[in-house]
């Protein structure tokens, strides 16, 4: 495919995102995601077939640009999903138009992908999903590749990129002082790292697995206790 008629399959756009990434954010979840979290809240991305609208790059960019005018100082557009990695293509030549646009970029991933080395050094951030620092855990969360996970962080810290990092924590699987010291522990020696978040669990996703006719994986699970999650938090980002 050249890149005239490339065409990337989007889900969704959120033209008014502010939790994706500094600033108030043009956010585009790409279709597709090779991963099948126990606990993921958009199941409608994981295959490549259900996306609503495809764009060449320069139409999205043009979309993108509309906006611009919110963004500030600190705002910018970010590659969500399912994986935004999967469409590795069409994400660098958005990545390299939003470049020659001054508009700041990030890319939300699970760092699930192969050749993504010059889509790092476009992306001006890195949101991170850190699933767990366990490799066995991982794999039971995710379906999906805990080397994989570990080769794209470390491409990130060659590449001195600034990242966020950020960890669901559910009630019963990860919600524990030690899996926090661990994770803390995981983290300490990293560079660039500019955000640390844990996420609390929600159940909102419930209706959308229905819809699909998925089984809902974490069905018995109560909504993550913002307090606690808090209290975790405040562990993870005490000083030594």
């Amino acid at each position: 495919m050249t890149k005239s008629n490339l065409k990337g399959k989007i889900n969704s756009i959120e033209t008014m995102g502010l939790v994706d990434g500094p600033g108030i954010r043009f956010v585009v979840f790409l279709q597709g995601c090779p991963l099948r979290c126990c606990y993921c809240h958009n199941p409608e991305t994981w295959n490549n077939k259900d996306y609503n609208v495809e764009l060449t790059p320069i139409e999205l960019v043009e979309k993108i640009k509309r906006y611009e005018n919110y963004f500030g100082q600190t705002g910018g557009v970010t590659f969500s999903g399912g994986e935004p990695l999967v469409q590795k293509e069409f994400l660098l030549e958005c990545l390299k138009l939003c470049k020659k646009n001054n508009i700041h970029t990030a890319i939300d991933t699970a760092g699930q992908a192969t050749s993504y080395e010059e889509i790092l050094d476009y992306a001006d951030l890195i949101i991170l999903d850190i699933k767990s620092p366990r490799k066995k855990q991982y794999e039971q969360l995710t379906n999906g590749s805990f080397e994989n996970f570990l080769k794209f962080l470390y491409s990130c810290q060659k590449k001195e990129k600034k990242m966020w990092l950020r960890t669901v924590i559910v009630p019963n699987i990860n919600d524990t002082e030690e899996f926090v010291l661990e994770l803390k522990n995981f983290i300490k020696p990293l560079k660039n790292i500019l955000k640390v978040e844990l996420l609390p669990y929600q159940t909102l996703a419930k209706e959308k697995y229905k819809k699909l006719n998925i089984k809902y994986p974490l069905e018995d699970v109560l909504p993550m206790d913002t307090k606690r999650c808090e209290h975790l938090e405040k562990i993870l980002k005490e000083l030594d």
